[in-house]
């Protein structure tokens, strides 16, 4: 039962009557506008403002940009809307998440390996400041998901980790933050990551937990975050197949269905035992694993018939509106969930204040923006990396390392980057060469390996040639998660695989990875490994003082990064 005065909502009788006139005075039209969270996808002024007119969306998501342009093409969306806007980004690892000159403080894990709360908590507190700069006011974050299954490629670096207690301590300190500076979060992915090793933007996935498994894990994160005031909760499309039998015996297979289109899952589960009050926003419709489980044009208001109240980007708003009138008159979609949806999602906007400001005052002025990237926040950046480098494991003794006795090095890069891909954001910058650098600048001769050039001779080497030529090799990884790739596994040069380890009984080795820490399992003999968790410069710096000795390592592992293989120790 919906209570606009209970959490996370919280709203005063004043904040209830402008959510009911407001209502009262909309079109059925308006409603369903209201459910529509758009992909901002152009920042032309003109199509927008048609968008507006047309549609009355209830918010906006558009990726990282330069802050001035989000917080200008953020505030011709606030001057057009009769309703205040909700504008969403990915704050998972700070203002860099709607930003580029934001700051990217620290991913989930890597905050997690830190130990430290407070650093959780700054990361919550920086991502609400400078996305609250631009104009922003909700967070999809932080992720809850548990990495489980160290196959999974999107969980990993995005997730706290895999053991529950960190994952409640650190998701409570980023959301009370992220709350406390005016932004709403939106805890993610229900019913839960990490258990499947597929991805849901690729495939319909499955969390395979048994109910009891699921309420002692997944469960228990869930209702302590609901619990400590987390406004909204986004499910992805991911099944929970032991519970829809529960909660409907008489259920086929064929009939279960993603959280996103599951009304056992969203209303029994979500609504009714874990008595979750606030909204529930889908993960993005564009994704794959929502388009396999149903045709779009029903799925589109069951999604809302099923109990989300926000539907999340379209492949085409013309199209997806109609799909949701339609859906109200062949009976799929009732009125009475659009109405409780729109509800919700003005009660959402009243709880963040949104309906009391003027509509020049509800994205900040241009001088905000100076809290982009500032000094205090770099160092609260700078802490976390100090703290969460993890030496997994150095069986010989070869840290630290010196000019002296390693004078002659072989840098491998291990990133697996494609070239569109990375002009296009999804990937962090390399970091090879400035790391290259710092080994040149302290007396190390330091050649970079390039796999596209003769890389059969490095495979046909003579044992005695790499050992005369080299006195150490060092690979640094930088394999972070994309929501476009299968799997993060090690993939070696084409071919004869010439850059692959195979010399690491002849001479030292060290593994570095910058993202995915689970590569002992393609490298098991490794005698060094350093996981980092997140690939910035602030990482690289400090990475480079632990491998000298002048910082000691002092990163926890928040997952197991011998994947319970027994080799992977050695």
């Amino acid at each position: 039962m919906m209570n606009l005065r209970e959490n996370p909502f919280f709203l005063t009788d004043e904040d209830i009557k402008w959510v009911n006139e407001t209502l009262s005075s909309m079109t059925t039209e308006e409603k369903v506008g209201q459910l529509f969270c758009l992909h901002g996808m152009d920042k032309d002024e003109k199509k927008l403002k048609k968008i507006i007119e047309k549609f009355k969306p209830g918010g906006f998501m558009f990726r990282p940009d330069k802050g001035k342009a989000i917080q200008e093409v953020h505030r011709f969306l606030q001057e057009q809307s009769a309703i205040p806007l909700l504008l969403a980004a990915n704050l998972e690892a700070g203002g860099n998440g709607i930003a580029l000159d934001g700051t990217a403080v620290a991913n989930p894990m890597q905050t997690a390996a830190t130990g430290n709360t407070e650093i959780a908590y700054k990361l919550g507190e920086i991502a609400a400041k400078e996305g609250s700069a631009v104009g922003c006011n909700w967070s999809f974050a932080p992720v809850v998901d548990i990495d489980l299954n160290f196959r999974n490629p999107i969980t990993n670096i995005r997730t706290f980790g895999s053991d529950v207690s960190t994952i409640i301590k650190m998701s409570k300190a980023y959301v009370q933050a992220l709350q406390e500076n005016g932004l709403a979060a939106s805890i993610k992915h229900f019913p839960g990551d990490g258990v499947d090793e597929r991805d849901h933007h690729l495939v319909t996935s499955v969390n395979s937990l048994s109910v009891e498994e699921w309420d002692r894990t997944y469960g228990i994160i869930f209702k302590e975050l609901i619990e400590a005031g987390t406004k909204t909760i986004m499910p992805g499309h991911i099944m929970l197949p032991h519970y829809s039998r529960k909660l409907r015996p008489d259920i086929k297979d064929e009939e279960i269905m993603p959280a996103t289109l599951s009304k056992e899952l969203l209303q029994n589960l979500l609504r009714e035992q874990l008595q979750f009050n606030g909204v529930i926003v889908s993960d993005s419709t564009m994704m794959a694993g929502f388009a396999m489980a149903k045709n779009r044009e029903e799925a589109v208001p069951l999604s809302i018939e099923a109990g989300c109240d926000v539907f999340l980007f379209n492949r085409n708003i013309q199209e997806d509106f109609e799909f949701m009138m339609k859906g109200i008159e062949n009976g799929i979609l009732t009125m009475e969930r659009i109405e409780e949806a729109a509800t919700r999602v003005l009660a959402l906007k009243a709880s963040l204040g949104l309906h009391k400001k003027e509509v020049d005052t509800l994205i900040p002025r241009e001088e905000e923006l100076k809290v982009l990237g500032c000094q205090e926040h770099k160092e609260w950046a700078s802490i976390a990396a100090d703290e969460s480098i993890t030496l997994v494991k150095d069986t010989k003794q070869l840290l630290p390392i010196s000019a002296d006795q390693y004078r002659r090095v072989l840098l491998i890069p291990v990133e697996n980057i494609n070239s569109q891909l990375k002009a296009e954001g999804f990937y962090s910058q390399s970091y090879n060469e400035s790391f290259a650098d710092k080994l040149r600048k302290n007396g190390f001769e330091v050649d970079l390996f390039n796999p596209n050039q003769n890389f059969g001779a490095s495979f046909m080497t003579p044992t005695y040639t790499i050992k005369e030529q080299y006195d150490l090799v060092i690979y640094l990884a930088n394999l972070p998660t994309v929501s476009v790739k299968p799997t993060l596994r090690l993939q070696w040069s084409p071919m004869l695989s010439g850059d692959l380890p195979w010399f690491i009984q002849e001479v030292p080795t060290i593994f570095i990875s910058l993202a995915n820490p689970y590569h002992l399992f393609d490298i098991p003999r490794v005698p060094v490994m350093i996981n980092c968790y997140h690939a910035n410069e602030n990482v690289v710096d400090y990475l480079y003082m632990k491998l000298m000795g002048e910082s000691e390592f002092k990163g926890k592992s928040p997952v197991d990064p011998f994947c319970g293989c027994w080799d992977t120790g050695m």
